[in-house]
């Protein structure tokens, strides 16, 4: 606990020196870590191979370990995303909008940072250098507590980011990670008040509903990703098949992975056979309704009504026969955490009314759900998918880490 009050502390301290840091010099660290990843690449990947290690010896699934792993060309990738958030437009100080009151006021809206903002999350330790690196960009103190899955790697990560971070002249305490993996240390983090102005995190159902139930800091809600692909009567089945292998095979065990596929019930006799023995030959367990499994059952299981809320992050595929597009929406909105769905059709209005009706954070047409990241909407990276409705939703870019206060300008008046 100690840990936690002493990093509180130094980021609540850096909060207020980071609003007088200016852009070039926040900048000035970003390239600084970006280049500071690429040369001590080895050193990150020996903390990651203890990491592996670990994982192995305690039988974790290997989707999960696919999540862990960092290689060179994954580090790359990583100080590549670094430089592509240095390259963005700094929303610090923005004056979104002006007016002028009858009484001479002048009234406006400005960009400014969160304050503190920390990040509960889980296995990924590319996570550990987004969410650094948006907070610093926005001028935000960071204080990071990642799951003990990637405790060697996550603490390496850090180091590297706040030895070069801080020789550019950004305050130190900016960047924090907490190194007490203990389920009482992550829920003391959430009731820091007067400490943390945000907390976001990242990661399966269970650890989001932990946070939403015993935070006392604000939170921005993501969610776990159960997303559906649903193929309507009106697809282009060659397009269908390729969306519906991208959307689940790709990388499984990612949240924007489809974990359902709906098939239109005029389709199904045509396209059943075709895209299950694809999904078969990739390797993926299907887990299908009576009337896809009288078409199609070999090697496929029966799909119970646990399946149609789960999300697998895994090589397996729920699926079901729907009559129609008002089925298919019924569904997805009845099941679905409110991340990522996707139509194929080659029908406007059913696209439309899949726009419209569907209730998720990103909501496609005739493209595989594996592009809600905040890379692929070229926010450089993301710090989490909000699926709340409230301040942000989707992913979560730098505009979404900022707040607003409001700026006046008078010449004497008073009120009456």
């Amino acid at each position: 606990m100690s840990e936690l009050i002493e990093k509180c502390t130094l980021a609540r301290d850096a909060a207020q020196k980071l609003l007088s840091v200016s852009t070039a010099v926040k900048d000035r660290a970003l390239d600084a870590i970006a280049d500071a990843l690429i040369e001590r690449t080895e050193e990150v990947i020996a903390a990651n191979e203890l990491d592996l290690k670990s994982a192995e010896e305690n039988g974790v699934r290997k989707s999960m370990m696919d999540r862990l792993r960092l290689t060179p060309e994954r580090i790359k990738g990583i100080a590549d995303g670094v430089r592509e958030v240095r390259a963005l437009r700094d929303p610090i100080g923005e004056v979104t909008s002006m007016w002028t009151r009858p009484n001479g006021l002048q009234i406006g809206r400005r960009r400014v940072p969160m304050g503190v903002i920390a990040i509960i999350y889980e296995a990924r330790p590319n996570v550990t250098v987004d969410a650094a690196l948006l907070c610093l960009k926005t001028s935000n103190a960071t204080i990071l507590r990642g799951g003990k899955e990637a405790i060697h790697s996550n603490v390496a990560l850090m180091k590297i980011m706040q030895d070069a971070a801080y020789a550019a002249g950004i305050p130190e305490g900016t960047l924090n990670i907490i190194e007490d993996t203990s389920r009482e240390t992550a829920t003391a983090l959430m009731k820091m008040n007067g400490y943390v102005d945000m907390l976001i995190p990242r990661g399966g159902k269970g650890l989001i509903k932990s946070v939403v139930e015993n935070a006392t800091v604000p939170v921005v809600e993501t969610a776990a990703g159960n997303c559906h692909v649903y193929v309507d009567g009106a697809a282009d089945l060659d397009m269908a098949a390729d969306i519906v292998m991208n959307a689940k095979v790709q990388r499984p065990s990612v949240c924007n992975a489809a974990e359902t596929l709906l098939i239109d019930k005029d389709i199904a006799d045509e396209f059943v056979p075709v895209i299950f023995g694809k999904l078969q030959e990739a390797g993926v367990e299907i887990r299908a309704d009576e009337a896809a499994k009288a078409i199609y059952p070999d090697g496929v299981k029966d799909a119970t009504e646990d399946d149609w809320y789960t999300e697998y992050n895994d090589y397996i595929l729920a699926v079901k026969i729907v009559d129609g597009l008002d089925e298919a929406i019924e569904h997805i909105n009845k099941y679905n955490t409110k991340h990522s769905e996707s139509i194929v059709t080659e029908s406007y209005s059913n696209a439309q009314r899949f726009l419209n009706e569907v209730d998720a954070a990103a909501v496609y047409v005739n493209a595989s759900t594996r592009f809600t990241d905040g890379n692929e909407f070229g926010f450089g990276a993301e710090i989490g998918i909000s699926t709340q409705k409230m301040h942000a939703r989707g992913p979560m870019g730098l505009e979404a880490l900022t707040s607003v206060k409001y700026i006046i300008y008078g010449d004497g008046q008073i009120r009456e």
